[in-house]
């Protein structure tokens, strides 16, 4: 299988990082793996609790002491993978039982092979320990100012731990940053008592969600045609922070009212190779949150959301799609071999309406099935050559 889109420009920055031939506040450079487990978990809490708000990397197989020329780690007897890192943070006592969500990928270069430790990004800050682990100081907090970490038996600057707090609570966001994190909570949202479909949440009720019907909308989605009841009313949701709006999003109610749905984003990108635009989610985002957030709340109907969700693809995440819909244009052969295959199985009744070209429906739901089958052979493909590519490295 060949590298993602993603996979390239997760080789590109590291590389650039290296061509730097300096630590930053980051990435770290190791010329081997760790022989002492107490420096691998104090690297990675300092990483976790790194003050850029993003990734951190931990770079295997560059000496800095000889202009960062690259050493081969395929043969370092210490060497670990994804799977040896997560067992060794299992039994640590993070604070809260919160640990880093952490991985190792590997890089194949002319002059050999490196490993990155990469850290994700988290909200969970800051990481610390409840109990003391080797020279790792229990209730200690320590994260990495430039290219230095916190030494072991010190603590962050205030300033630098008052950051990590503000980061978990989202202090320091956007409001539409704030509307995503207070929304996977829905339990945390009360009614507007005077108002239909309006909701205020409880712990700052600053934010507040309106919904009022569309008037001059009308049309149907292909989705629709799944429902009993074919018809459906647009709306416009209205995501407010104090009296200012912030965000819109339209939304409906299908099968004669029985749910209420964010309308879905709509795929183009696949249009040149004959693909209709399908209607997808990416989990976690704004509007796949606001879907939930309405599920819970409006939604009483499960067989028509259910109905409703059959036509929808949903990714796991911004990256997938990209991917995804790369895999996609790179085989329309397989795409349109399968769209003739499918035919009308799995398509519902599509009624007859005047002015309106059904064909053209059925062609938009047909396509939606066919590449959910895509999908599905997306991921078991992508499994396989990560199953694949750990079996080797375990090997190695």
């Amino acid at each position: 299988m060949r590298r993602t889109g993603s996979e390239k420009i997760f080789e590109e920055e590291i590389l650039k990082l290296i061509f730097l031939r300096q630590e930053g506040g980051y990435w770290d450079f190791k010329k081997q793996w760790y022989e002492n487990n107490g420096d691998l978990l104090h690297d990675i809490i300092c990483m976790a609790n790194n003050l850029h708000n993003r990734d951190s990397y931990i770079i295997i197989g560059v000496d800095e002491e000889m202009d960062c020329s690259i050493v081969d780690t395929q043969n370092d007897p210490n060497r670990r993978n994804t799977q040896n890192i997560v067992d060794f943070l299992k039994d640590k006592k993070f604070a809260g039982g919160i640990r880093p969500i952490v991985h190792v990928e590997q890089i194949v270069l002319r002059r050999g092979q490196i490993d990155v430790i990469v850290i994700d990004n988290s909200h969970n800050t800051p990481f610390f320990l409840i109990d003391q682990y080797i020279g790792i100081r229990a209730n200690h907090i320590y994260t990495r100012v430039m290219d230095t970490n916190t030494p072991v038996d010190k603590t962050a600057d205030i300033n630098h731990i008052e950051y990590l707090w503000r980061k978990r609570f989202f202090l320091d966001e956007t409001p539409l940053e704030r509307f995503c994190y207070h929304l996977s909570d829905p339990s945390d949202w009360d009614s507007i008592d005077d108002r239909d479909m309006a909701y205020y949440y409880k712990r700052a009720p600053e934010f507040t969600i309106a919904c009022e019907e569309d008037e001059h909308r009308n049309g149907y989605e292909y989705y629709s045609f799944g429902q009993m009841n074919n018809s459906l009313r647009w709306w416009i949701i209205t995501l407010k922070y104090y009296q200012t709006a912030i965000k819109q999003f339209l939304g409906l109610t299908l099968d004669g009212g029985r749910i209420f749905v964010v309308a879905p984003c709509r795929a183009y990108e696949l249009n040149h190779i004959g693909a209709s635009a399908v209607a997808f989610f990416v989990c976690n985002d704004l509007r796949s949150r606001l879907l939930e957030f309405f599920h819970q709340k409006e939604s009483a109907d499960e067989f028509s959301y259910s109905i409703f969700m059959k036509a929808i693809i949903v990714f796991e995440s911004e990256e997938e799609r990209n991917c995804f819909f790369d895999y996609v244009n790179g085989n329309p052969t397989l795409y349109q071999e399968l769209y003739a295959l499918q035919g009308d199985e799995g398509l519902p009744h599509f009624p007859n309406i005047q002015g309106l070209i059904m064909d053209e429906y059925k062609k938009d739901y047909r396509s939606a099935l066919v590449l959910q089958k895509m999908l599905i052979e997306f991921r078991k493909e992508k499994s396989r050559f990560a199953a694949l590519e750990e079996t080797y490295h375990a090997d190695a």
